[in-house]
């Protein structure tokens, strides 16, 4: 007998432990997000029900990783949960030097500090906040050459996180191969709204600055979902397990910096990985400076022993197609309600498009950081600009004006049901039939570096 009907997904796990939420009032949520300064980063969690503000260190740790916590070897020097580290980071990614860092950020100014020198050109498939800024304090220069397609929210095409190979080496030819220390590769590409590189792609550029002798460094913070996109989505990759393309993925880059907080599954925790061994000794030598001793990082041997089990839970199958599954489920419900996002739908969440949403906020205005803070208003959902505000400013004081104005919808992992993307999808739709009396922001209070995470507005 034919099977007619459609076969639904549901999550690998259940829940042994629930955190009981608190339910706000509109009253409530309007004073929390005045005394916030209409900035989402400044709310206070507890009056937050759904939040969606990022999914770095906001991930659900398995039974197995809290197991692990239990085995923490806290030895100043020479843990046992680093070696562990070291040997899953060989296995599953391949690269031969791993040096732990308490997130990201830090393996991004370990590595600036050591590559980049005054007057260098640093190309990447689309900017990070805080991969630019280390990049900039450092005396190098970001130029994107990701396609144009990716500044589309509009265009389907299936890798908008591409390299244009055309831009990479008009730059090559402006500025000669020595000014240019790495290139930067992002695989699921943040800022374009998680689009993912294929691995053609990669070839090609893996191909191209090999000829000319300049190395690729990896944004490996969600490559396992950039990997489930590339079996879904590219030839040859169907039969592929998530593990194999992970690891041919970072088989065409030199190194990588990593926030764990993502794709790992830990609520704290990165590290630099690298292939050349003068760099590493030198990262090595920076890391006690900045972070730790190079066996901890600034990490204790819990967090480790943890990331180590994440890692290998982050490449199952199992796990990374009910992740971006939800995420799916989540963006096509909201088109279903007729809320303008980015195309297609991309790994980590959903990227509403700010502009059309609110056409008649110029971006001046703030209009993503306007659309996040209605969104919170609403319903209690917190979500987050990624539009001019994250975009900062020139070395010369002037506005940095992104043709992207999104406001970022973040699925934590393994955190929320079915039931809370449908309140969600419906309470971004609530906000869309009252769009036309929205009105934008202005900027009261501006930090220095990085302004989207501390900076204040007022209603205009």
């Amino acid at each position: 007998m034919k099977d007619n009907i459609k076969r639904s997904w549901a999550e690998p796990y259940k829940m042994k432990m629930v955190e009981l939420l608190k339910m706000t009032t509109p009253a409530q949520r309007k004073k929390a997000l005045r005394e916030a300064g209409y900035n989402t980063f400044l709310l206070r969690s507890e009056d937050v029900y759904i939040d969606l503000l990022t999914d770095s260190g906001t991930s659900a740790m398995s039974d197995r990783q809290w197991a692990g916590m239990m085995m923490g070897d806290e030895a100043y020097a020479g843990s046992r949960n680093f070696y562990h580290l070291e040997e899953v980071v060989k296995n599953v990614y391949g690269y031969k030097y791993l040096i732990p860092t308490h997130q990201g950020r830090g393996a991004e100014n370990i590595l600036s500090r050591i590559l980049i020198r005054k007057g260098d050109i640093i190309p990447g498939n689309m900017y990070f906040t805080t991969t630019r800024l280390h990049q900039e304090l450092a005396g190098g220069k970001f130029e994107d050459i990701i396609i144009d397609e990716a500044h589309d929210p509009e265009n389907e095409f299936p890798f908008k996180g591409n390299v244009d190979l055309d831009k990479l080496e008009k730059l090559i030819k402006k500025y000669g191969a020595k000014r240019i220390p790495y290139v930067s590769i992002a695989t699921s590409v943040n800022m374009a709204g998680g689009q993912p590189i294929s691995m053609k792609n990669l070839e090609e550029l893996r191909a191209l600055t090999k000829k000319h002798g300049i190395r690729i460094i990896h944004d490996m913070t969600r490559v396992a979902e950039n990997a489930y996109f590339i079996k879904e989505k590219e030839k040859g990759y169907s039969n592929k397990s998530i593990k194999e393309i992970v690891k041919e993925i970072c088989s065409y880059t030199d190194g990588a910096t990593m926030s764990a907080k993502k794709d790992a599954l830990v609520n704290i925790g990165g590290f630099l990985a690298i292939n050349d061994r003068d760099t590493f000794e030198e990262a090595r030598n920076l890391v006690v400076v900045y972070e730790g001793l190079h066996t901890y990082g600034g990490l204790a041997g819990r967090d480790m022993e943890a990331m180590a089990i994440g890692i290998g839970e982050s490449v199952c199958d199992d796990h990374i197609r009910a992740r971006v599954g939800q995420v799916i489920y989540l963006g096509e419900k909201m088109t279903g309600l007729g809320v303008p996002i980015v195309m297609p739908i991309g790994g980590h969440g959903i990227f509403v498009n700010a502009k059309k949403f609110l056409p008649h906020i110029p971006q001046d205005d703030f209009p993503a950081q306007t659309l996040a803070a209605e969104v919170y208003l609403e319903s209690g959902v917190r979500t987050m600009e990624r539009g001019i505000v994250s975009a900062g400013r020139k070395s010369n004081g002037e506005n940095y004006y992104p043709r992207l104005e999104l406001v970022r919808f973040t699925i934590p992992r393994r955190v929320y049901t079915q039931a809370h993307m449908d309140v969600i999808a419906e309470s971004a739709a609530r906000v869309y039939e009252r769009r036309n009396k929205i009105k934008g922001l202005k900027m009261a209070y501006e930090p220095k570096y990085l302004r989207f995470f501390q900076a204040r507005f007022t209603k205009l």
